[in-house]
């Protein structure tokens, strides 16, 4: 590897490192919203949103101008290759922090119901998801990208059972429909949280081992025989 592909990855890293912080901050802020929403909250996660959008623009034109100047090959092309679907991933995190923070806003409308306690474990799953799946990157764990991949159905469980409270709630205190749907889809954007770390992490596994396992299972279950010898 050229002394300039290294320092043009070193700073891809960093650059890359940066807005995995922001991001990370972004998503504890809104999650925390939940149980205190505020306006504020809403305008300076929007805000920091944007910086977030300048970020996954940076960091593609540096991949487009490695891979243009330098021709990477092998773990050098994984690895630019991963952070480019890792900043897409981190992007739309941001973007679903900002969404948070709009849903609980929308519970000022009236009374402000108390969170669900399977919602505030799912968002602490959902962030712990998050935190791992970059540190796993950090790492070049795969090992813990795969543990973090295991946990996506627990989250998938709880937002199953948020579901199921809430129309409970909601059929039992026909007040509560409006609260209901505000927190309902908070859940749904929780949930899409510990998605995107799921990703992050099956990208992890490709750099660090070079296979694909996204929608491995999936496509496991619906070959035939024939087709897997």
């Amino acid at each position: 590897m050229s002394i300039h592909l290294t320092r043009d990855l070193e700073a891809l890293h960093r650059n890359l490192l940066s807005m995995c912080a922001a991001v990370e901050e972004m998503i504890h802020q809104a999650v925390a919203g939940l149980a205190e929403p505020a306006y504020d909250k809403v305008r300076i996660l929007a805000s920091r949103d944007d910086d977030i959008d300048r970020w996954d623009v940076r960091i593609e034109e540096e991949c487009l101008k490695i891979l243009a100047l330098h021709q990477p090959v092998a773990i050098d092309l994984r690895r630019i290759t991963t952070v480019l679907k890792i900043s897409s991933e981190l992007e739309r995190v941001a973007d679903l922090g900002v969404h948070i923070a709009e849903r609980a806003c929308g519970l000022l409308t009236g009374p402000v119901p108390e969170v669900p306690e399977n919602l505030k474990q799912m968002a602490h799953t959902a962030v712990s998801m998050l935190h791992r799946s970059i540190d796993s990157y950090v790492e070049l764990d795969s090992d813990l990208a795969r543990a973090v991949c295991a946990e996506d159905d627990e989250v998938d469980q709880l937002n199953r059972e948020i579901i199921a409270e809430l129309i409970a709630r909601m059929q039992a205190a026909p007040d509560y429909v409006e609260p209901a749907l505000h927190m309902f889809s908070a859940a749904r954007h929780v949930e899409r949280v510990a998605d995107h770390a799921t990703n992050i992490a099956e990208d992890v596994v490709y750099l660090v081992e070079g296979r694909i396992v996204r929608h491995r299972t999936k496509i496991e279950q619906t070959e035939s025989p024939v087709t897997r010898l």
